[in-house]
């Protein structure tokens, strides 16, 4: 058991500063924000699939959470070939999840919430059936709807041979050949995903300006801010280079590789997509410019980056002051459940950031990747799987759940802003056995089935325990199926149920606004800085404290514990102390 004998005085003594509370009274600096994947959030038609109607019923839910924000994913005209990241029209909604109407209906209730909106913007590709690219088939070689995308002569004596040797993150190659209207194969073009999204040249200045208008229209409607997809991938290096490495959803996780627990000082992970389709210096040049077109706009709009990005340092470039306001931390949610490694990430984030006056953004889960009630619920510590089959190894479920709480405690005593994947505040685990037949990712068929894809942690969301399809619609229908397991996570179970995950969440938000966290002054907790075992540092006047070994921490005489992710355990003296299990994270007054 680790203990502190010391004075009350002297036991959480934080000399060492970190990270200097930040200037600026902008949302998004210090927000919490929520994102909804709508087909899977709630159903308001009943034909199984989520839509606009069934979020706007279920934001009492967010506004009981007491998020700031919502980032929609996708809900664009699109055949959804991508669950919607293949986006045939920016400008309208799919009727899908609904119509315009729709949209201002939403974006009307949240606000009158008090939750701002950000939606998806997908400017690395279209849809294969967008009206440029179909213009651009029938087209001649250079002609200029070609030039909106990337088309290229193949190689060999007939150009039978893809341009470079790129290959799709999804799995396969990076290049389709098209066919000519008289059957003859035609020209090659690219697409960094699924061959029905092919990438758009963003040298060409018809390009720049049609994103320009589509921030616009959204802007006019009220949005808050965009989530940009990709945001590191819309400038390809001249001349289209071959490349000997490969790329993944996550940098390096093929096969479920494991990462060093040992990461450098930068707080690498191996989470930062390379190449040169990556991170090319040119993609700061059209930053600068929507940054222009959002401040036309009054109300602190917001630019959030998707960017698979390291050093740290890098990632940084992207919210300097004339350009995004938020980058998501993925170095962070790569980083195995161990002290030093979150230590150093924790350091490196928030050094980097604060050099060029931005808030670090961190996140554990998302749309993308196995969820963390899941992920940490691994043997391997570091595994970050692209999907999780039946017959793998599987998750344990209940440790999980006890180092996601903590985990997610931990992130939300940090100052600068998070993001919630949608159901983590219910504890959801992935879905580890979903039928190969209801698959839709395509990441899962280009790559042959050896990898199961992003399904899993896509899966309709529980909201009543006993109603059929868990109350996610009023038919019971859901576009994938949902586990047995996900009717004790239902929301109905946990709300007001002192120590469930949602009330940990409920009180944790609460308490981070109520104690202004997410604008605080960070500083390393001395007994702990070099532990093996615990993360602990004070911000402002809570200390947020994370027991990570084996063994029980024994907490200074006096503490006052605010949160627990989990039950602590005090004695029966006259002068208790509080004892902080293994994988559970505290926050308490500092003393």
């Amino acid at each position: 058991m680790t203990r502190i004998d010391s004075t009350p005085t002297s036991a959480m003594l934080a000399p060492t500063l970190l990270h200097a509370g930040q200037a600026g009274s902008e949302w998004w600096r210090d927000a919490v924000i929520y994102q909804v994947y709508p087909r899977s959030f709630a159903d308001g038609d009943g034909d199984g699939i989520g839509d606009l109607v069934g979020i706007t019923n279920r934001l009492p839910h967010l506004q009981a959470l007491g998020v700031d924000a919502v980032w929609l994913s996708p809900f664009y005209r699109s055949p959804q070939k991508d669950a919607g990241y293949d986006v045939a029209d920016y400008r309208d909604v799919d009727p899908l999840f609904g119509t315009l109407a729709d949209f201002d209906a939403l974006l009307a209730e949240a606000h009158g919430r008090g939750i701002r909106v950000i939606v998806d913007l997908v400017p690395n590709h279209t849809s294969d059936q967008h009206v440029w690219f179909q213009a651009a088939l029938p087209a001649a070689p250079g002609s200029p709807e070609r030039g909106r995308y990337i088309f290229r002569d193949g190689q060999g004596s007939d150009g039978e041979l893809p341009p470079n040797n790129w290959q799709s993150i999804f799995g396969g190659p990076a290049w389709t050949r098209t066919t000519n209207d008289d059957g003859t194969p035609g020209q090659w073009y690219l697409h960094l995903f699924d061959s029905s999204q092919p990438d758009l040249d963003w040298e060409n200045p018809e390009v720049r300006s049609e994103f320009e208008d589509v921030l616009r229209f959204w802007l006019d409607k009220g949005v808050d801010g965009f989530r940009i997809d990709v945001a590191h991938g819309m400038i390809k290096a001249p001349g289209l280079p071959d490349w000997d490495g490969t790329v993944s959803m996550v940098e390096g996780t093929e096969g479920g590789e494991v990462v060093d627990l040992g990461a450098p000082e930068d707080g690498s992970t191996g989470a930062g997509n390379s190449g040169p389709m990556f991170d090319q210096d040119g993609v700061h040049e059209i930053y600068r410019a929507w940054h222009r077109v959002l401040a036309e706009y009054d109300g602190d709009r917001a630019l959030v980056a998707e960017a698979w990005v390291e050093p740290l340092s890098r990632l940084a470039r992207y919210v300097r002051p004339d350009e995004m306001h938020q980058a998501f931390n993925f170095s962070f949610l790569t980083t195995p459940w161990s002290a030093a490694p979150l230590r150093t990430v924790i350091a490196a984030s928030l050094h980097a950031n604060d050099e060029v006056g931005a808030p670090t953004t961190w996140v554990l889960s998302n749309h993308d990747v196995v969820r963390h009630a899941s992920r940490l619920g691994l043997a391997e510590p570091g595994l970050r799987p692209n999907g999780i089959f039946a017959h793998e190894a599987q998750p344990d479920e209940e440790l999980g759940l006890r180092r996601a709480r903590a985990a997610s405690l931990l992130m939300l005593g940090l100052p600068g802003s998070s993001y919630l994947y949608q159901g983590e505040e219910l504890g959801l685990p992935e879905h580890t056995s979903l039928p190969n037949d209801v698959r839709e990712d395509p990441a899962f068929f280009r790559t042959g089935g050896t990898e199961a894809g992003r399904d899993g942690c896509r899966v309709p969301i529980p909201w009543e325990a006993d109603a059929p399809g868990l109350g996610f619609g009023p038919t019971g229908k859901t576009w994938l199926p949902q586990p047995e397991a996900y009717a004790r996570y239902a929301a109905d179970t946990q709300r007001g149920v002192a120590g469930s995950t949602y009330e940990v969440y409920r009180t944790a938000l609460a308490t981070r606004r109520a104690e202004q966290l997410g604008s605080g002054t960070l500083a390393w907790v001395e007994e702990y800085a070099t532990s093996a075992d615990v993360v602990a540092l004070r911000n402002r006047e809570v200390v947020v404290l994370a027991n990570l070994g084996d063994e029980p921490v024994t907490l200074p005489r006096g503490a006052e514990v605010l949160l627990a992710s989990g039950p602590v355990m005090t004695d029966r003296s006259g002068d208790p102390q509080v004892r902080v299990p293994s994988d559970t994270t505290v926050w308490l007054r500092a003393l």
